[in-house]
């Protein structure tokens, strides 16, 4: 057999995040993958030495726009939890709901370039086009799309109205129908299963070794979803783990699926729920000590190291992402795939490099 080392990546047709791979053939059959990171690191974590605590919010929004809410509700949860601030209930279903609604855009993202990975070109831009009535609800409620700024230390910046919950709920029926109405082709399509099923196998056991996260863990049929520690709200209403059990690129496509609708439905307890209030307490002080904040992305487990001192900048600040935690996924899933396989692959633990690497 002819022996061949080849690159993949950084910059691939196929994937919006430049993944660096080093792959060994043995003609067309992968023998080793080797990852390469530092393409776009930014030195964000350096910033909390410079910015006030405060201030900060903004700059943990930037290590990922796509599931920037949810980053900054965690770095808020630890603050929080160093201060003894207690969330007044309102903001915490507000936390619920536009996390949620983040979730959703993350997953139709992700399905849409999914499908233009093995050139299922309708069904990309069919999951694009939902994706974009959610990011009309973000730009409605909050004034932006994607990177929404609505958490703050001590609880929400923005509020829903009657009006605005109304609208919302009439959206997220015409969202629920238009989704359904590709489940067919997501989980029963012919060219959707060639291309997925039996590739990338993860078995349970090898998913709990490396330490995965997220949809990629739960595929695997490991019931692990930060959601069940009870943060903001999700302890006040009903909460289940999406799980399959194939280990495969199809069960975490049908993972992600399963999440989209299940986020509909935490989003209507959520409303349903809503209390009313103030949505921030005042806060007094500056934080002291060292905490850990977890919550779940779209992609998984996001973890938050703060260290503080009594003074306005923090002494550290160290994030783990969830793509940090699978990418030594693609080591144990690559050998033995086609080449053909690898976008395919790569792409089922939804990499979010910028994410990664700060």
């Amino acid at each position: 057999m002819t022996k061949t080392i080849i690159p993949f990546g950084p910059q691939h047709p196929v994937l919006p995040e430049p993944v660096h791979l080093k792959l060994t053939l043995e003609d067309e059959v992968i023998t080793e993958a080797i990852p390469a990171f530092g393409f776009v690191h930014r030195g964000l974590e350096k910033l909390a030495e410079i910015r006030d605590f405060h201030q900060m919010i903004y700059v943990v929004e930037r290590i990922c726009g796509i599931c920037s809410m949810i980053h900054a509700m965690c770095y808020c949860q630890g603050i929080e939890k160093l201060m003894g601030i207690e969330v007044p209930p309102r903001a915490r279903f507000l936390r619920v709901i536009w996390s949620e609604l983040h979730r959703m855009h993350s997953h139709l993202l992700w399905m849409g370039l999914f499908a233009d990975s093995f050139g299922f070109e309708s069904l990309f831009m069919q999951c694009w086009k939902i994706r974009e009535k959610i990011l009309d609800i973000d730009e409605a409620t909050t004034g932006n799309r994607i990177i929404i700024s609505v958490n703050v230390i001590g609880g929400m910046r923005k509020d829903l109205s009657p009006e605005q919950v109304n609208w919302i709920l009439s959206e997220l029926k015409d969202i629920e129908k238009e989704i359904k109405r590709l489940e067919t082709t997501i989980m029963n399509d012919y060219t959707v299963k060639k291309r997925t099923v039996g590739k990338g196998v993860l078995t349970g056991k090898q998913a709990y070794e490396l330490g995965l996260a997220g949809p990629t863990l739960r595929a695997s049929g490991i019931a692990q979803d930060m959601r069940m520690l009870g943060y903001a709200a999700f302890n006040e209403i009903d909460f289940e783990p999406v799980v399959e059990t194939d280990g495969d690129c199809y069960a975490r496509c049908k993972v992600r699926f399963r999440e989209v609708l299940q986020s509909i439905d935490l989003i209507r307890q959520a409303i349903a729920k809503l209390p009313d209030g103030e949505l921030t307490v005042k806060v007094k002080g500056r934080p002291d000590g060292e905490v850990i904040s977890r919550v779940e992305q779209p992609r998984g487990e996001v973890f938050y190291y703060i260290k503080a001192n009594g003074k306005k900048n923090l002494d550290r600040l160290r994030v783990r992402t969830p793509t940090f935690a699978n990418v030594p996924a693609l080591l144990a899933m690559l050998p033995g795939m086609w080449l053909s396989d690898v976008p395919v692959i790569v792409l089922s633990i939804d990499p979010c490099i910028s994410c990664t690497e700060r």
